[in-house]
């Protein structure tokens, strides 16, 4: 079967038409590494977490500081460039790469310093989301990051971000303090409210379209070190009982807790009996932040949903837990996610997703469905450029699969969920989730942001040097 072809309308700008002599002065004034087709180490260079973005850049620019992406940055425009930015590289959509033009590279900008008495971090763009974990929690302390230890802080910044502490704490954005930004003229300029608060209003959720930011500054909160977390799986057959016991129960639940829910089939996992791997399975992903003890009886509803076919809940260390879910994202698969936003989950639409869930092209494809509200929607649409704060749902057709003959059906069952949910929908969406054909739902994405986010972008970046991205147009 054809692969599904995903286009975008971009200018057609690349190494061919620069010179030798420029490209050989690049390098030289380069402190990190720069790679070129057929240099060693290329191939490993341009290989990002969606397999099925297959590009060849037409020149890696591997940065070790800001004097680094200053000069990237100057050199792409003098040349007028095709330009993409790469963090993490695990943005689903691949905009963190392209065929022919230059990949300015962060991902060795990968620092983590945190300052325990003052409960702050600062973070490289490079860095994930376990670097990060990693060095916040040897002091109890965190931010409101995704689900994936290998998710690119930058990324989940710069598009909103949440996971398990969100409802308590808010979105990742809401703990952003300040970030240094090298912007299309490759100037360096420091955003938070006091210097440039404009471009910091439109970092906190405008996703890469208003330059290469070098550095963030986050606030922490007190978390953990252990925390209580764990899986319920329940039978495929009590799906309906237990998706709407679960909806009831997240109205009065505590915002220390966090329940999610996830429609697969159900991984080899040791807690579960051998007769259950590979068949549908419904599973509550549980997370509570506080005391363990009053954890135990605020998760118990939970358990008594229906029949558990196996559960493994108990307490853990918190940067665990935000690996937990490590091996069912891993590099190297095929991924394609349509999502939607939710206030409200309706009878209709969990009775859809039980049939599409039901119907999984791949083993691997999933439909997952995240808690919000709480702090997260405490904020006014306004505050940041991030809108959503009406989402309490964000679900995510997650299509994964292994091999290219898969593609067809894969897209073909996400997008059909898709349309089929949508009635039920805010018509919002998390702009991290939108895949790269998406252009069309932009503007939805930001909503009634939108209009001041096209003043910043002209204000910023008037010729959109930094296109490749859920694309605010300045024109």
């Amino acid at each position: 079967m054809a692969t599904p072809q995903f286009k975008r309308r971009e200018k057609k700008a690349d190494l061919t038409r620069v010179g030798e002599a420029a490209i050989r002065d690049f390098r030289s004034r380069f402190r990190g590494e720069v790679f070129r087709p057929g240099d060693e180490g290329y191939d490993d260079a341009r290989r990002i977490w969606n397999a099925m973005i297959d590009r060849r850049p037409g020149l890696i620019a591997r940065c070790k500081g800001a004097s680094d992406v200053i000069r990237a940055v100057n050199f792409a425009r003098a040349h007028d460039l095709l330009v993409a930015v790469r963090a993490g590289g695990h943005n689903v959509a691949g905009n963190c790469t392209c065929d022919g033009g230059l990949v300015i590279d962060l991902s060795h900008m990968s620092s983590v310093r945190v300052d325990p008495e003052a409960g702050k971090a600062w973070v490289g763009p490079g860095a994930t989301l376990g670097d990060f974990d990693r060095e916040s929690q040897t002091f109890g302390l965190a931010a409101p990051l995704g689900i994936n230890s290998t998710t690119g802080v930058a990324g989940l910044t710069l598009g909103g971000g949440f996971g398990w502490l969100s409802r308590k704490h808010g979105l990742t954005i809401d703990h952003l303090v300040g970030a240094d930004v090298v912007t299309a003229n490759g100037k360096w300029v420091r955003a938070d409210e006091d210097h440039n608060p404009d471009l910091f209003w439109a970092l906190r959720g405008g996703g890469g379209n208003f330059g290469v930011v070098t550095n963030f500054e986050f606030r922490l909160h007190r978390v953990g070190p252990r925390i209580l977390g764990g899986l319920i799986v329940y039978p495929y057959a009590e799906a309906k009982q237990v998706l709407t016991g679960h909806r009831d129960l997240v109205d009065s639940m505590h915002e220390d807790l966090n329940v999610w829910t996830i429609l697969r089939k159900a991984p080899p996992l040791p807690f579960l009996p051998a007769e259950v791997h590979g068949k549908d399975v419904v599973v509550l992903a549980t997370f509570w932040g506080g005391d363990i003890d009053a954890g135990v009886r605020e998760i118990e509803p939970f358990r008594r949903l229906g029949t558990p076919v196996g559960e493994h809940v108990g307490p853990m260390l918190y940067a665990e837990w935000q690996s937990a879910f490590d091996a069912l994202l891993a590099p190297g698969a095929r991924n394609y996610w349509k999502s939607h936003n939710f206030t409200s989950l309706p009878d209709e639409l969990l009775d859809l997703s039980i049939r599409y869930a039901g119907r999984l092209p791949s083993p691997l494809c999933e439909v997952f469905t995240g808690v919000l509200g709480g702090e997260a929607g405490r904020r006014a649409p306004a505050a940041t450029a991030y809108v959503g704060r009406d989402a309490r749902f964000v679900m995510n057709v997650h299509a994964r699969w292994e091999t290219p003959r898969e593609d067809e059906a894969c897209v073909r069952w996400a997008r059909e969920f898709f349309r089929a949910s949508a009635p039920y929908a805010t018509g919002g969406v998390y702009v991290n989730f939108m895949t790269e054909e998406e252009e069309d739902r932009v503007r939805a994405a930001y909503g009634t942001n939108y209009d001041r986010l096209v003043e910043i972008k002209r204000k910023y970046d008037p010729e959109n040097l930094f296109r490749r991205n859920q694309n605010i147009d300045p024109s």
